[in-house]
């Protein structure tokens, strides 16, 4: 196709959103409309996922050492069993804690009162390890246990089985809602834009009338529905990055130091912005190409 052929349709794809304008609005506020409703939703599913990764990479097995009276025994039985642990291939970081820096965790969570046990230290060193994958805590953790010169390995058992399923569970339901609402979304917009062609029916049967080929009629539109997505995708962003901005300063403060960490603004909004924008272009062009199909034929 020639540059000036181009040129014209560009040209054309503009003049027609002018032409029908009242169209067009209808088109371009149906695209706004759900893209807001895609963009929050995406920043909510996304920040949910983030969460639920930190809660599952928190999870940890505290492996209680076997106590040994002779200190150099008790050395080269520790030495032995963190190397024992750190070869197994779901390992991903083993820490040392002493019986010393347990108490000192203890009385810093549990208040002074813990002190008094300085003198006489009834508690276990400690090895805290953290899985490859999350979901593989259980399995290792009966691994660890088969060791030697390990007392006891905790690691929440059921509670952890329990919350790994929950989160999973909050994942494919977060993603069927989101495809639903994106299949939802390109439902709306396609018929939306739909109409618009409809109305134009007869300037599409003139022009294949006069012997203009399928790609002279449709590329125009094509232009057209990618003006539509576009221009229907600018609110959106805006709205996305201004409703996450503030909603980032306003909870970060509360939420410090713990778990419950919202995504920084920036990469996300950059993210979620152009998704939002891909998501408008192709749902614009794709239902201007679809509608715009089924008048080509003129019999």
């Amino acid at each position: 196709m020639k540059f000036r052929t181009l040129q014209r349709h560009f040209r054309e794809s503009l003049k027609s959103l002018s032409r029908n304008g009242w169209m067009s609005f209808a088109s371009i506020s149906a695209v706004t409309v759900t893209l807001i409703l895609v963009g929050i939703f995406a920043l909510v599913m996304m920040n949910l996922n983030h969460i639920a990764d930190n809660i599952e990479n928190d999870v940890e097995i505290r492996v209680l050492i076997d106590i040994i009276n002779d200190p150099k025994e008790m050395k080269a039985a520790e030495d032995k069993l963190m190397k024992q642990v750190e070869r197994l291939p779901e390992v991903a970081e083993v820490k040392y804690s002493s019986k010393e820096d347990e108490l000192k965790i203890l009385i810093e969570n549990y208040g002074e009162d813990f002190s008094l046990y300085e003198q006489s230290n009834p508690l276990r060193n400690v090895l805290y390890v953290k899985a490859k994958d999350p979901e593989q805590t259980a399995d290792l953790a009966k691994k660890i246990d088969k060791l030697d010169h390990t007392y006891d390995v905790i690691y929440g058992e059921e509670k952890v089985e329990n919350l790994f399923n929950f989160l999973n569970t909050g994942r494919n339901i977060g993603l069927v809602l989101i495809l639903g609402l994106l299949f939802t979304a390109i439902f709306l917009i396609y018929n939306t834009i739909r109409i618009t062609i409809v109305a134009r029916k007869d300037e599409i049967e003139i022009m294949k009338l006069v012997g203009a080929t399928s790609s002279f009629v449709r590329i125009p539109f094509l232009f057209e529905g990618l003006w539509l997505g576009v221009l229907g995708s600018i609110l959106p962003m805006i709205v996305v990055s201004v409703v996450y901005y503030n909603v980032y300063n306003k909870l970060t403060p509360k939420i410090q130091g713990n778990m419950l960490q919202l995504l920084e603004v920036t990469p996300l909004v950059y993210e979620v912005n152009l998704i939002v924008l891909a998501l408008g272009i192709f749902i614009g062009v794709w239902g201007s190409f679809m509608s715009v199909r089924k008048f080509l034929r003129v019999y």
